[in-house]
C-alpha cells in the first residue's frame, strides 16, 4: 500500500491554491483550525440547496435533513469508535459544550467534593470546571507539568487522585506544545480512584486515531474544524455515564444534551470531513488496518486513515525539528527526543532569542506563511514556562503540508531569527 499521495490529497483542499504576492500561501495554522475539503464545502452547500429545514417535519426537506442528522451522529460515532450514535452530541464548539456539560456534572456533586484539571490543558477544559465548581462549592485541584519536556506530571496526578476526586479533566494532546498524554493509563488510574474522566481531544483528533472504547473514558470532546470540517463541536459520552447525569434542557426537547435547533448544515459538513478520512484510510491505510482488530467497515477505514496520516506527519515533523534546531537562537519546547515522538503531535512551539513570537509570526505572515503566536488559550502552559505575555510561535503541520513548505518556512525563519523580523 503506498504512502499518502500528498499532491492528490492537497488537491482536495481548495484553500491551498490561495496565492500571496504571486506565491502559494503556506498554511501551518492547523492547530487553530484546519482547511476543509471540497466535499465538506459541497456537503454544506448541498444541505442548503436540498435539505434546509427544521427537525421532524412531515415533508421532504425536513425528512432529508433528519436523515443527514442521523448519519452525522453515526459517522462521528465511527470516527471516535463510540458504541452507539446516541453517545455523540453536537454543539457550537468544544468550549460551549464543555460549559454546558460542566453544569450538569456539578449538579451531581456536593459542596466539599473535588474535581481535577491540569496546567497542560486548553482553558476550555479548565475554565468551565472552575466556574461551575465555584457555583457549587466544589474544590478544584490542578495537576502540574514537567517543565523540562512540557509533559504532564504523572506523579503529581497520582498524588491528587489519593484525595478521591469526583471528576478528572485532562487533554489527549496539548494544543500549545504537542505533548500527548498516556490517556488510557490516566483514565484507568482515575477510575480506580472513583473519578469520572473528561478528555479534551481537540488537538489530538486531526493527528491520530481516537478510540473512546479502548481508552475507556467516560466523556470526550473535540471540534470538527480541527479535523478538516466546519465549526462544530462534538461530545462523546458513554451511554451509562450520560444517563446518570442531570441535564438543563427545555422540557419539550427530545435530546438531553443537544439544546435548541442544531447547526444541521455544519453537521453535514462534519460528516463529510470524517468520510474524507475514511477515503484516506481506504486508499492508504491497508498497512495500518491490523492495528484495529475489533473494527470493521467505516470505523476501520477512518482509524486506518488517521494512522496513515500520523505515519506521514511525524517524519515531516522530524524534518522540521532538524531545521529548527539548526537555527541559532531558536528553542523548541516540549518533547524533542526523536525516540519519544509517539508522545507528541507534529506541532512545534518555538521561541527565538531577541524576537518575540508575535514579531516572528507577523514577519512570516508578510512572507505568505501562516503561523500563530501567543498562548492559544493554553495559558497554564505558558505561565508555567515563564513565557507570558509573549507566548510562543506555533508551527502546526498537517497531512496536507509538504517538505518543500517546511524548507520554505525554515529559510524564512532563519532570516527572521537573524534580525529580519521587521
Amino acid at each position: 500500500m503506498p504512502q499518502l499521495d500528498v499532491d492528490a490529497l492537497r488537491a482536495r483542499f481548495p484553500a491551498l491554491a490561495i496565492e500571496q504576492d504571486g506565491r502559494p500561501v503556506v498554511l501551518f495554522d492547523g492547530p487553530g483550525g484546519t482547511q476543509v475539503t471540497d466535499t465538506v464545502i459541497e456537503a454544506v452547500s448541498a444541505y442548503y440547496r436540498t435539505s434546509n429545514a427544521n427537525h421532524e417535519g412531515a415533508f421532504l426537506t425536513s425528512q432529508r435533513s433528519d436523515a443527514i442528522v442521523e448519519e452525522a451522529h453515526a459517522g462521528l460515532a465511527d470516527f471516535l469508535n463510540a458504541a452507539h450514535p446516541a453517545e455523540i452530541k453536537f454543539g457550537a464548539n468544544m468550549t460551549s459544550l464543555t460549559m454546558h456539560f460542566a453544569r450538569s456534572v456539578m449538579a451531581s456533586l456536593a459542596p466539599g467534593d473535588q474535581v481535577v484539571v491540569t496546567s497542560l490543558d486548553h482553558e476550555a477544559n479548565v475554565g468551565p470546571w472552575r466556574s461551575a465548581a465555584a457555583d457549587r462549592g466544589v474544590s478544584v485541584q490542578t495537576v502540574d507539568i514537567r517543565p523540562d519536556d512540557v509533559t504532564l506530571d504523572v506523579e503529581h496526578f497520582d498524588r491528587i487522585l489519593h484525595e478521591r476526586p469526583k471528576l478528572v479533566a485532562f487533554g489527549w494532546a496539548s494544543n500549545a506544545v504537542g505533548s500527548i498524554n498516556p490517556v488510557a493509563e490516566l483514565v484507568r488510574r482515575a477510575h480506580e480512584a472513583g473519578a469520572m474522566t473528561y478528555v479534551d481531544a481537540v488537538h489530538a483528533a486531526p493527528h491520530l486515531p481516537i478510540d473512546v472504547q479502548a481508552v475507556g473514558t467516560d466523556f470526550l470532546a473535540c471540534s470538527a474544524y480541527k479535523f478538516f470540517g466546519p465549526h462544530v463541536g462534538v461530545l462523546y459520552g458513554r451511554r451509562e455515564a450520560l444517563d446518570a447525569l442531570p441535564t438543563y434542557k427545555l422540557r419539550v426537547a427530545e435530546d438531553r444534551f443537544e439544546t435548541g435547533t442544531g447547526n444541521f448544515e455544519g453537521w453535514a459538513g462534519a460528516l463529510a470531513a470524517v468520510e474524507y478520512i475514511a477515503e484516506v484510510g481506504r486508499a492508504y491505510g491497508a498497512d495500518h488496518a491490523g492495528d484495529f482488530p475489533t473494527m470493521e467497515g467505516r470505523a476501520l477505514a477512518m482509524h486506518a486513515g488517521m494512522a496513515a496520516i500520523r505515519a506521514y506527519e511525524m517524519p515531516l515533523f522530524g524534518h522540521l525539528l532538524d531545521g529548527l534546531e539548526a537555527i541559532p537562537g531558536v528553542r523548541v519546547w516540549g518533547v524533542t527526543d526523536r525516540a519519544r515522538f509517539a508522545e507528541r503531535t507534529p506541532t512545534a512551539a518555538v521561541t527565538i532569542a531577541g524576537v518575540t513570537a508575535g514579531e516572528a509570526s507577523a514577519a512570516l505572515g508578510r512572507r505568505g506563511i501562516a503561523t500563530w503566536a501567543g498562548n492559544f488559550y493554553a495559558k497554564g502552559v505558558t505561565e508555567s514556562l515563564g513565557l507570558e505575555p509573549e507566548g510562543v510561535l506555533r508551527i502546526g503541520l498537517t497531512h496536507y503540508n509538504t517538505a518543500a513548505e517546511v524548507d520554505r518556512l525554515l529559510a524564512e525563519l532563519s532570516e527572521v531569527a537573524g534580525g529580519a523580523a521587521r
